[in-house]
């Protein structure tokens, strides 16, 4: 992390007036230049001081109406503060709302010219990356459809290719994952967390497992100011914690009043963990591009259940075998395959490979068909999509060499479970057993 800093914020807050008759707005046009105040204030952020320092993952969370999406709306211009200064240095691509910024009657190829215009990109810019800006976002034929007529998925999709391509050094996203689809997550999770090697990230969400997952550090925004900032896992603790304590209060929404100091339920010192920091393995996916000629190329992946039969549905304990079809192009008797499983937030739940094995049997000669098949117990997992991600590889000596790759290759559906948490276990066996204690003499 730097010692630059990309965003600072200072006394920043943002005030809206509100009416409770329709004339009232109408006097307060006519006759607000001489003084005269109709209605009262709502201050959605109030006196706000942050520092944000290059290369950081800063999650945002807070309850509906905490001041949010103003927080973040300010921080990248599309709002100007009521008072305060907001300063940003670098290029920032923001994903605040679905649409924000595209002409509804403009194509998408045409909005994805005017938002790329729009983050600096010049015109040979932007055509170079228009490729790559629409096999991103991979929606056909309805790029040169009017974006009016766009699903909310088809939005967040162009919206998420636009800001994956500009460059931007700054990535401000509010929410707008959750209504892509599993495949879609799955690439714009691989996108963020390879963002987040070299850039600054300010991600808003209710979930307080993605915040955990993606950021370093947490802001706990509470009507307007800032109540906590400090290790994600520790703020989205006791953000769930006060929840707990506070309920669901209507005084969360109230519309009125003067800028002034909220008082805050103070955080039980009890209640606050302290995080254990973890080992972080090197994951295969990120060794980059596949060798320029490989030895094998991966045809089909497909989950089996234990007839061999193709299957989607699975539930905790099934028995399956994960079935992955090479053509085989050159010798390839020191290929390895392995598979990993990810959840929605592009988590690695479990994975394995076929370097521990002994007596691996050597690939066909080239021209022919391999297959390989992982057979496992299925984990109790939550109810959910889960991608399946597959590899060809090579050791060197302490290099890995892809061969080649499938990233979300299939998907398992979990529809029910018998356990709780993320991962639960098989229980074998309960025993009831009475114990009759001796009275020591």
């Amino acid at each position: 992390m730097s010692s630059e800093i990309a965003i600072r914020l200072s006394g920043v807050g943002k005030a809206y007036r509100m009416y409770d008759r329709p004339e009232d707005r109408f006097k307060q046009m006519l006759l607000g230049r001489f003084g005269v105040r109709y209605g009262r204030e709502h201050w959605a952020v109030q006196d706000v001081d942050l520092e944000i320092p290059k290369g950081s993952t800063i999650g945002v969370l807070g309850r509906n109406g905490a001041g949010k999406s103003t927080l973040l709306q300010l921080v990248c211009g599309m709002l100007e503060p009521t008072r305060g200064t907001v300063e940003i240095k670098g290029r920032a691509a923001a994903l605040i709302e679905l649409g924000a910024g595209f002409n509804p009657e403009f194509t998408g190829r045409e909005n994805v010219r005017l938002a790329a215009s729009v983050l600096g990109l010049g015109s040979s810019e932007i055509e170079e990356r228009l490729p790559a800006i629409l096999e991103f976002a991979a929606i056909g034929e309805f790029i040169d459809q009017p974006v009016k007529l766009y699903s909310s998925g088809m939005y967040a999709r162009l919206a998420f290719a636009v800001a994956a391509h500009v460059d931007a050094e700054l990535l401000i996203v509010d929410e707008i994952l959750s209504v892509g689809d599993a495949a879609f997550n799955q690439k714009c999770m691989r996108f963020v967390r390879k963002f987040k090697e070299n850039g600054t990230l300010l991600f808003v969400s209710h979930d307080t497992a993605a915040i955990t997952a993606l950021c370093d550090e947490a802001i706990w925004l509470d009507r307007g100011v800032i109540r906590e900032r400090g290790p994600a896992r520790e703020v989205c603790h006791n953000y769930l914690a006060a929840i707990s304590r506070e309920g669901d209060q209507r005084k969360e929404f109230q519309t009125g009043g003067q800028r002034k100091e909220i008082a805050l339920l103070p955080i039980p010192e009890k209640t606050i963990r302290k995080t254990i920091p973890m080992a972080s393995l090197p994951e295969i996916n990120r060794l980059g591009d596949c060798v320029t000629n490989p030895s094998v190329r991966i045809d089909d992946v497909m989950l089996l259940d234990e007839a061999g039969s193709q299957k989607t549905v699975c539930e905790g304990g099934d028995l399956v075998a994960l079935q992955i079809g090479c053509d085989v192009l050159a010798p390839a008797d020191d290929v390895h395959f392995a598979f990993e499983v990810r959840d929605r937030l592009g988590q690695l739940l479990f994975s394995d490979d076929t370097t521990l094995i002994e007596n691996v049997p050597k690939a066909p000669i080239p021209g022919r068909r391999f297959r390989v098949r992982f057979r496992f117990e299925m984990p109790h997992l939550q109810p959910g999509d889960y991608a399946v991600s597959v590899y060809a590889f090579r050791l060197n000596e302490q290099t890995i060499s892809i061969e080649d790759k499938r990233l979300d290759a299939c998907f398992i559906r979990i529809d029910r479970t018998l356990s709780f948490g993320l991962v639960g276990t098989k229980l074998r066996s309960v025993q009831f057993r009475s114990v009759h204690s001796e009275v020591a003499a």
